[in-house]
């Protein structure tokens, strides 16, 4: 039984509070292993003890404000330290930048100890306990996240849970014969079980790394690799893995970690005869999770990376009883939005924001255009074959469209996993190059410049109308374009996920490119009005409208009955007519970036336009308070 006697009140009325169900849970999966739990319970006690006064003292002020991430105040970047300044103390001397675009939520890219050649951009990590030489050491991120919280700036960080590299000291003693490190991975002597784990097991990888196991001809054993073959799977049916990975996670957070953005979650529990994904066992694991975080660092929030369906999505938010991820990814949307900027058609992107519009405002989604990773096409296309959809052949016009393959298309993207039998290409971009830029700059066609500029920023402007967390992918700000650099480096030239991955071109920033900075101060200007307003904050409903133009989205948000916003955006390159309503209820409403009233504007959007119609309050009817404040 564990020993109490030295806790502390805090610490212990946290624990006492949560224990009964920690205990359930815990003997529900590895049985009453009283020795297992009491030695998680005292490495709960131990970091918290090692817990920084200041850490401790924003765990107790989020505490007390438990709603900090859901109103309408975070504006996140995600960014690998390397390609933004070089190193980890490179980033913390650009603070001042980070600052300077209104970002309070800085995502650090996986950085922790991983074998040079055979990392998977960072996810398939040696040391969880060690920076990437490269990247500098544990102090070096301390100073960042120390410096960071000064600046009123959250950081959050891969924690990837699912499997370690084959460059792991489990994995290096389960390789020479550690019976006891064999069973932190899934080691068999022969293929019979591998076997029939194929039978029900997709492929995450199906062209360039088919298979779910890796025969080790050094042992002569066979190991699970879901992703790729030095990628091994842990086991969490072994109750030590469970608790050496939250000692990680919780040595993370004391690292002054805010986020801890769990990697690949919904393939962290394999069971024979089942997909591997998603099973109940996975929802046990990350609600243990969350209660071990509420006990040690209460002010630290769990992000699901979870790629998934919205009907498997939601269920990682928990319930309120019994919550599990703070914020979850919004990757559907994402998805649906480049669909759109394809087809010109708002209907599936439509249907999808109510979707998340008729959750609960609870439900906190991350929000993004681009992220390091591709984009897979998983749409909701039992819906879409009701229009005479079909599911191949609309991937492959999308990812024709989007890769400039399409005659009249400029949009500029390269193809991921290719896989022509089942027509399951995944794309890769920039926002700037997928939206056209790169062409246009490439040929000198201002009028395609204007364009795609136009797309960059009505793409944002819908990103930050969307409720919930807005994430924006370091060098969007100012119109990155691809970096086709990675085609020369034989370590990275089979994975064109490096095509976003270019490094930060500082450039133009330091010469004040003038379509960089029109980018970078137009989204600044968006930033800001979001901030201010509370119509954005994620307790407004949310609604979407009919317009009249299958090109044009309309979202209805309100706060009341008094406090309405009504957003308008244009998917497509032409001049598109939309329905507003009465004359005298549209001279209410003042669009936040000109000033002038939806009766001035009229019923038309220029090629991707968008519009911010608030409605002004009864008392200030005819005023210009809203063109004097955006001046």
């Amino acid at each position: 039984m564990f020993d109490e006697s030295g806790w502390n009140k805090e610490f212990k009325e946290r624990f006492n509070h949560r224990y009964d169900e920690l205990k359930w849970l815990y003997f529900s999966l590895y049985g009453e292993d009283y020795q297992a739990l009491d030695w998680l319970t005292a490495a709960m006690w131990d970091y918290y003890s090692e817990r920084k006064s200041s850490l401790k003292k924003l765990d107790r002020q989020r505490e007390k404000n438990p709603d900090w991430y859901k109103g309408n105040g975070l504006l996140g970047m995600m960014m690998y330290s390397n390609l933004f300044g070089g190193n980890l103390q490179g980033v913390r001397s650009r603070l001042d930048y980070i600052k300077d675009c209104g970002v309070n939520y800085l995502h650090l890219m996986p950085l922790l100890d991983s074998p040079k050649g055979k990392d998977d951009g960072g996810y398939a990590v040696a040391d969880f306990r060690k920076v990437k030489p490269e990247l500098g050491t544990m102090k070096d991120l301390e100073e960042l996240t120390e410096d960071c919280h000064n600046a009123g700036i959250s950081v959050a960080l891969d924690f990837v849970m699912n499997h370690t590299s084959e460059e792991h000291i489990w994995a290096k003693l389960a390789r020479q014969g550690d019976m006891a490190a064999r069973s932190r991975y899934f080691f068999y002597d022969n293929w019979d079980i591998p076997n029939q784990f194929e039978r029900t097991m997709p492929e995450v990888f199906p062209t360039t790394a088919p298979g779910n196991f890796t025969w080790l001809d050094d042992c002569k054993q066979v190991v699970m690799t879901t992703f790729y073959p030095y990628q091994w799977d842990l086991n969490y049916g072994n109750c030590m893995v469970f608790n050496d990975m939250t000692a990680n996670m919780m040595y993370l957070a004391n690292r002054g970690i805010d986020v801890m953005r769990l990697d690949a979650v919904p393939y962290i529990w394999k069971q024979l005869g089942t997909n591997c994904r998603n099973l109940p066992q996975v929802h046990t694991i990350v609600r243990m999770m969350r209660i071990i975080t509420e006990v040690v660092c209460p002010g630290v929030l769990l992000l699901g990376e979870v790629v998934m369906e919205p009907s498997k999505v939601v269920p990682y938010f928990g319930t309120v009883e019994k919550p599990e991820c703070h914020i979850l990814y919004n990757v559907t949307t994402m998805a649906s939005t480049w669909n759109t900027i394809a087809t010109r058609d708002v209907g599936l992107l439509k249907r999808q924001a109510d979707q998340v519009a008729g959750l609960p405002k609870d439900y906190v989604f991350q929000n993004y255009l681009r992220c390091h990773d591709d984009i897979g096409w998983g749409l909701d296309y039992d819906w879409l074959k009701q229009f005479g959809i079909d599911q191949v052949a609309h991937k492959k016009y999308l990812n024709d469209y989007l890769t400039g393959r399409w005659y009249g298309s400029d949009s500029r993207g390269e193809l991921y996993n290719d896989d022509p039998k089942l027509g399951d290409a995944r794309l890769c971009g920039t926002t700037a190059s997928l939206c056209g830029l790169e062409a246009a700059l490439y040929e000198k066609d201002k009028a395609k410049e204007e364009k795609a500029i136009a797309c960059i920023l009505m793409l944002h402007a819908w990103l930050f109308t969307q409720s919930g967390i807005p994430v924006i992918y370091s060098g969007d700000e100012i119109g990155q374009l691809n970096d086709y650099t990675y085609k020369k480096d034989p370590e990275k030239w089979a994975d064109s996920r490096y095509l976003h991955r270019g490094k930060f071109p500082w450039e133009k920033v330091e010469k004040k490119d003038p379509i960089s900075m029109r980018i970078f101060n137009a989204l600044r200007v968006m930033e800001k009005l979001r901030a201010e307003h509370a119509i954005f904050s994620g307790q407004a409903g949310v609604e979407t409208m009919e317009t009249g133009s299958r090109s044009v989205l309309g979202i209805l948000r309100y706060l009341g009955m008094d406090q309405h916003l009504r957003a308008y955006f244009n998917f497509s390159e032409q001049t598109q007519h939309f329905w507003t309503m009465p004359d005298d209820e549209a001279e209410r409403y003042v669009d936040l970036f000109s000033g002038k009233t939806m009766k001035e504007l009229g019923d038309q959007l220029e090629p991707y336009g968008y519009r911010w119609y608030l409605e002004q309050p009864k008392a200030a009817e005819g005023s210009r308070s809203v063109r004097q404040m955006t001046a």
